[in-house]
């Protein structure tokens, strides 16, 4: 199966400003990438399009970044990807084992934290309260998933950058990435290692839902490796596509301006496509609301983030 994927985020600065932007697919993916995963920036004014240098490098956590100086008036990142994948859903592993901290990879450790979005420091007797008597390993860690889930109501129009686990945990609703950091905090204080996840997720052999985003899920370290998980699409998926990994949200914000960056254009779609280049189209279904894109400033992230239904 290919998948496409593509993007178009434009932005108005008042004057020249460093960005960085963390919008190719995860180096994981390379042997899968068939065409495309190039990020264009360019300069729009009027009717002339203006190349702007970039550079790249990889973060602590090995995602592909890219850094550039962004001039003063209209600034364009678009770019797009087909890969190749799997004709099949997110796998169940039932009997996956946790282990125990102390046999961990070092590596992993940092996954079992606080961190900006994740506050674990506050959750102890509550996680405790709610998933200490279950079976370790992915009986638990299911578990936890299944009950954000059920707790946290989706609605676009809570979306704000500062919130954290706390919040969502207080005010049961938010979007994908509210209800990641929750199931990751909860999921650490039982001693399983969890990282957030942000790529596509399109409705790919699934019902159409409307306007295309950036989407959010995480991952769980058992049997020795990272299995994925999702709080908010609570159900197997075809045709997920990482883009990169980190503790919480603000270490995979897809842009980061140092100066103020106004968005004005921010269009985003994932599909799956016929080696001719044809989209196949989605399944019927209903078309939800249009997404609510905010901007959060350098202080919490940097983070320009489309958050997906």
């Amino acid at each position: 199966m290919l998948v496409k994927s593509e993007y178009d985020i434009q932005f108005n600065l008042s004057m020249p400003t460093p960005m960085m932007a963390m919008l190719h697919l995860h180096p994981s993916l390379d042997s899968q990438v068939k065409a495309g995963n190039d990020l264009k920036v360019e300069r729009i004014d009027c009717e002339t399009k203006t190349d702007i240098p970039v550079s790249e490098y990889y973060d602590v956590f090995g995602n592909r970044c890219t850094r550039f100086m962004a001039p003063f008036g209209a600034v364009r990142l678009s770019g797009n990807s087909v890969v190749e994948m799997e004709v099949t859903p997110d796998p169940i592993n039932a009997h996956a084992q946790q282990a125990p901290v102390e046999k961990l990879p070092s590596e992993v450790l940092q996954f079992l934290l606080a961190s900006r979005y994740c506050e674990v420091d506050h959750f102890g007797p509550i996680s405790q309260d709610l998933f200490g008597h279950m079976t370790p390993g992915w009986t638990k860690a299911s578990a936890i998933r299944d009950w954000v889930h059920q707790k946290v109501t989706f609605n676009y129009m809570t979306a704000r950058s500062t919130k954290t686990a706390l919040d969502v945990f207080a005010e049961r609703v938010g979007v994908c990435r509210d209800y990641q950091h929750l199931a990751i905090t909860l999921s650490r204080c039982q001693n399983i290692p969890a990282r957030y996840v942000t790529g596509y997720l399109g409705d790919i052999r699934a019902p159409y839902s409307g306007a295309g985003d950036f989407s959010a899920w995480y991952e769980v370290f058992l049997d020795g490796r990272w299995m994925t998980m999702d709080a908010r699409h609570n159900e197997p998926r075809i045709g997920r596509i990482l883009m990169a990994t980190g503790r919480d949200a603000a270490d995979v914000a897809l842009t980061t301006s140092f100066g103020n960056a106004v968005l004005t254009n921010f269009y985003v779609d994932s599909y799956e496509v016929l080696e001719d280049g044809t989209t196949v189209p989605s399944l019927p279904g209903t078309v939800p609301q249009a997404a609510v894109v905010t901007s959060a400033n350098r202080s919490s992230a940097g983070a320009i983030q489309g958050f997906v239904e």
